[in-house]
């Protein structure tokens, strides 16, 4: 029957929240568990009827700190990530990103990684010119065609003055340049200079630069019309080298995505459709995202002779005989710093792997009365020299002692969103235990802990371990909880195909079918579905090993499973 109960709803303020939390309770004596600082004010008592029912509805869910979330609107929730987390905005110019300070530092640890990895398999760095004359692109048609309708061209010298006052271009150039789209036309114009004999072999150059293709349709880190990146450009004597050196720095990036970044990837062959402009074979490594959709993460090219021959890098090999050289590219961008984005942010921000993290721990010293203050940041001070003594990957840790005069709520979800994997809260209580307060962003900003100092600043290495560890493995399990084996049509596209056309909610994911290499069956899955081969995957274990069968679209042999899927 309804009992009738004088309810009460009390209101909770908690020290490094930006909210309230409302809880009922009835006029008996009940447990109530409040969270760290909870400083309860009356809120207003009112009677009200219950009916006594066992599966009665629990609260409303809380908040996050990011609206729209994930499963509301995908697109949105990542271009709120990068404004909340201070990674990037648009600028002036159109397609035109400004990255920020701390979304800089992420592709400067990208660069510090990478970079590593190519001088420790033998490369070193130059630089090439940003302009390329329109001849050089001219020499090999294949790329001039795939590049063609992304060039920016500069066909103008110096500005004057108009009749009306307004500047305008001046001197024509002799010949229009090209804003480098890609280098492999310049590159190889030097390379026919230096090479004359095998000797001269091979050549493993590096450049870190900044390239414009001018798209259509734009999104912060993923696609716009300048980005940065890097692009290996390597020639070689003889076929077998550049086709190990291709799938060498394959692997590189594999090893980086999944070990730095925590990004898990397919390592795979693209199609004949999807090849890089000239090139005789171009493989990659693909991720999933949050939304399901595959992003290409890395490139790595085998250009055969078609650059060497169009640009003329010959030599002399050790017969006596002249040869043309065998060459590759591969390169990665800051559409990187898009992928880690959507592999591990949440609904409350940023996520970072530790290993790509700028800052490693941050510190918020508690400092409400001004008798403590002094003894508190002392403390702080202490405790951050002490985990700047500690060693992670290779190098002094990155700690942040956060005194900025800001409400400590404020500060502690500014670094929530920016994705700081470990953040320390230290009070008078917590200094009078010797102890430190808490959290990993991995677990979320709710799951807090206290544990005695000395003993997080011993075991702060092997957290952060964990954590990088913890992110890889949830988002390899995501990749395999949202990859089918489909072997009819109709199963494939029913896979792909929203329920809400309208609003497509997230749906679909990898899908592993047949596929008889008929060109004519990309052509319909891109018009029917949006869908893409992304890649014939290389790899030789589980669902991805070789194993033939029948393509569902054509009823043809198939020697493999190919990755199907929705991408950026």
């Amino acid at each position: 029957m309804p009992t009738t109960l004088l309810a009460s709803y009390i209101t909770v303020w908690v020290v490094g929240e930006r909210r309230p939390y409302s809880f009922p309770y009835c006029l008996r004596k009940i447990p109530l568990h409040l969270p760290r600082g909870g400083i309860v004010l009356p809120f207003g008592i009112f009677a009200a009827t219950f009916m006594a029912q066992p599966n009665a509805q629990p609260p409303a869910q809380l908040k996050t700190a990011i609206t729209p979330t994930r499963a509301d609107d995908y697109p949105e929730w990542y271009q709120q990530v990068i404004k909340a987390a201070d990674l990037a905005e648009n600028s002036p110019v159109r397609g035109c990103m400004v990255i920020k300070p701390w979304g800089y530092a992420l592709w400067e640890n990208m660069q510090r990684a990478l970079d590593k990895r190519f001088k420790d398999t033998g490369h070193v760095n130059a630089y090439f010119p940003l302009f390329i004359p329109m001849s050089f692109l001219e020499k090999e048609a294949a790329h001039v065609e795939g590049f063609a309708k992304e060039c920016a061209v500069v066909t103008h010298t110096r500005l004057e003055a108009g009749p009306d006052g307004k500047l305008r271009p001046a001197s024509p150039l002799d010949e229009p340049l090209i804003v480098r789209p890609t280098s492999e036309t310049i590159i190889g114009e030097m390379y026919a200079k230096w090479v004359e004999s095998y000797r001269d072999l091979p050549i493993l150059i590096n450049q870190w630069a900044n390239v414009v293709r001018w798209e259509m349709r734009t999104r912060l880190f993923l696609r716009t019309t300048e980005f940065l990146w890097q692009e290996g450009h390597t020639a070689h004597a003889t076929e077998a080298e550049a086709m190990e050196e291709t799938r060498k720095m394959l692997a590189v990036y594999a090893d980086f995505a999944e070990n730095h970044l925590a990004m898990p990837v397919i390592q795979g062959e693209k199609t004949a459709g999807e090849r890089f402009p000239g090139a005789i074979n171009t493989y990659c490594i693909e991720a999933m995202m949050q939304d399901r959709k595959a992003l290409q993460a890395g490139t790595s090219h085998f250009l055969g002779q078609n650059f060497s021959k169009a640009a003329g890098i010959k030599f002399l090999d050790q017969a006596g005989k002249q040869e043309f050289a065998w060459t590759t590219s591969w390169g990665v961008s800051t559409r990187l710093i898009g992928g880690v984005i959507m592999a591990h942010g949440d609904d409350d921000g940023l996520v970072l792997p530790p290993k790509l993290a700028p800052t490693h721990v941050v510190i918020l010293p508690v400092m409400h009365k001004e008798e403590t203050r002094a003894k508190v940041l002392e403390y702080c001070q202490k405790l951050r020299a002490e985990l700047r003594a500690v060693r992670y990957n290779d190098q002094p840790l990155e700690v942040e002692l956060d005194t900025r005069d800001l409400r400590g709520g404020d500060k502690v979800w500014q670094w929530v969103k920016k994705g700081v994997p470990l953040l320390v809260e230290v009070g008078p209580r917590d200094m009078d235990k010797d102890c430190v307060f808490w959290g990993r962003r991995d677990k979320g900003p709710k799951n807090r802990t206290s544990t005695p100092r000395a003993e997080f600043v011993a075991t702060v290495a092997a957290t952060l371990d964990d954590i990088q560890k913890s992110l890889l493995e949830r988002a390899r399990a995501f990749r395999t909880e949202n990859t089918r084996r489909l072997d009819t049509k109709d199963d494939i596209y029913a896979y792909f195909t929203p329920k809400n056309a309208d609003k497509p909610e997230i749906h679909g994911g990898f899908a592993l079918a047949h596929w008889s290499g008929d060109p004519a069956v990309e052509d319909q899955l891109a018009k029917d579905l949006k869908v893409t081969i992304r890649c014939v995957p290389i790899d030789t274990a589980g669902d991805l090993a070789p194993e033939p069968g029948t393509c569902p679209f054509t009823g043809k042999p198939s020697a493999r499973r190919v990755v199907l899927g929705k991408a950026y």
